[in-house]
């Protein structure tokens, strides 16, 4: 059994990871660390959890845990990835695990010199879902990718939400806009070459709201629009020569909606749908996480998410200028 701590009593911990580790075949949650000790307690008596920490480096220091999860404000990430890769921990760092694409860099080095895994959580790779796309595409059910189109999008306008503070890495890019790339990259096996990017920015906040991307994979082209106030949606399309293929639930599988992709043919005339139910994603993240940190199975790479970064940072640029941008 792989034994987490679990650095902060954020949100997304206590509501999807720490259940989810804790129903996972292979690995435990041994420890919670919060900056407030009574926090931490709280935390762990809550989920059962034997030991509590005062300080993020005490838990480190201790030899109760194998692995740490970090759900810190994203500006955080960078900083106790390392911190834990150098204490000799197994890293699990919550999306994005960086804001531009050369503090990739530095993870990969720690990673290296400690010789421990450090993944960034993209759950979605790890969903039934995401793998029955991934089959369909190279299968040819659709015969030749030509576009993929997507959209992810839901409201918050509090001033005291991470997502709304530049300093804690708030927008919306950093926060959704990694998922249609992410999910595109990882279905096709193909990288972008060049985008074009409109974005938007708070006049209040100062954070990113809105982006509307085109980018350029050479075979095929990406389309995606995102924000963080508009209403709530989530859609991702796949549509080639022969078919296409809708992800019902693309990013918040079974919370958002049905697990579903629907495959329709070329006149629009049949359609096959496939459904998953309650995969569990984050739970499949933490075994799949489990089985690596043992030398057993992939996650997903710093490499790959340094190249996922490179996209983000890309349509940064793209923004700043008319016409494309090289990624």
């Amino acid at each position: 059994m792989l034994r987490f701590g679990i650095i902060s009593t954020a949100k997304i911990a206590q509501d999807h990871v720490i259940p989810a580790i804790q129903d996972a075949q292979n690995c435990v949650v041994s420890a919670i660390a919060s900056r407030d000790l009574a926090k931490a307690r709280a935390v762990a008596d809550r989920f059962s959890v034997p030991h509590a920490f005062g300080s993020y480096e005490e838990m480190l220091a201790s030899d109760v845990i194998d692995a740490v999860y970090i759900p810190l404000p994203t500006s955080q990430h960078v900083e106790w990835t390392i911190k834990a890769a150098d204490a000799g921990k197994h890293v699990l760092c919550e999306k994005p695990i960086a804001l531009k694409a050369e503090e990739i860099d530095t993870l990969i080095a720690a990673r290296d010199r400690n010789r421990v895994i450090v993944s960034e959580a993209f759950m979605v790779t790890y969903a039934p879902v995401w793998a029955k796309v991934k089959e369909l595409l190279a299968s040819g059910a659709i015969g030749t990718l030509k576009h993929v189109q997507g959209a992810f999008s839901y409201f918050n306008r509090d001033p005291g939400n991470m997502r709304n503070i530049p300093e804690l890495g708030g927008g919306a890019l950093p926060d959704i806009g990694v998922y249609p790339t992410i999910v595109t990259r990882f279905a096709t096996g193909a990288e972008p070459r060049r985008v074009q990017a409109a974005v938007e920015r708070d006049k209040e906040f100062g954070t990113d709201i809105y982006s509307s991307v085109r980018a350029d994979f050479g075979d095929f082209e990406l389309s995606f629009y995102l924000a963080t106030q508009l209403a709530a949606r989530q859609i991702m399309v796949f549509h080639g020569t022969e078919g296409y293929i809708e992800v019902k639930s693309p990013f918040n599988a079974n919370r958002w909606g049905a697990e579903e992709i629907e495959l329709t043919n070329q006149a629009h005339s049949q359609s096959q749908i496939f459904r998953f139910q309650d995969s569990r994603q984050y739970k499949l993240e933490a075994e799949a996480f489990a089985r690596a940190a043992k030398g057993e199975g992939d996650v997903v790479t710093l490499e790959s998410s340094r190249k996922n970064q490179l996209f983000i940072d890309a349509i940064y640029r793209a923004a700043e200028k008319d016409g494309w941008e090289r990624v």
